[in-house]
């Protein structure tokens, strides 16, 4: 009886250690794919901008920063001014979302094909203009009057 067992017992170890094997090595578990890859950057602080027309908008802007591009370091001893982020070249894009957004119709933010088109205006004017590698452009906070 004994001599059957044995066997028995070494060939369920046999199948329990080969299932983990295959599970965790040959069949590894699947990493789902990031639905937004890189990092998704929130500039510090909104704007407030005058529209044509006599209107004015305020507005929160984020950029989706390519996967490769770093958000920046920023230390205590010295920190960004007040307002910016650690981008090294907020600033600019600062001064590009003012002068892409200013003296636009109401309509270039109320709709959402305008809403688009001023994105992507304002993302081809980063990417030319900046070292910094933007994705997407997303217009998170958003009041017109």
């Amino acid at each position: 009886m004994k001599k059957i067992l044995m066997p028995v017992g070494i060939l369920l170890v046999a199948l329990i250690i080969g299932f983990e094997v295959y599970s965790k090595v040959i069949n590894p578990p699947k990493v789902p794919k990031l639905k937004i890859p890189g990092t998704l950057y929130v500039l510090p602080s909104g704007f407030t901008l005058n529209l044509s027309g006599g209107q004015y908008a305020t507005l929160t802007v984020a950029l989706q920063l390519a996967p490769t591009q770093a958000v920046g370091v920023t230390s205590a001893t010295n920190p960004p001014p007040t307002g910016f982020g650690s981008l090294t070249d907020e600033a600019v894009i600062r001064a590009i979302i003012t002068n892409d957004v200013t003296d636009k119709p109401e309509s270039a933010l109320l709709t959402q094909r305008g809403r688009k088109a001023l994105e992507a205006e304002i993302l081809a004017n980063i990417n030319s203009q900046t070292d910094t590698k933007v994705t997407t452009v997303y217009f998170s906070n958003l009041a017109v009057q």
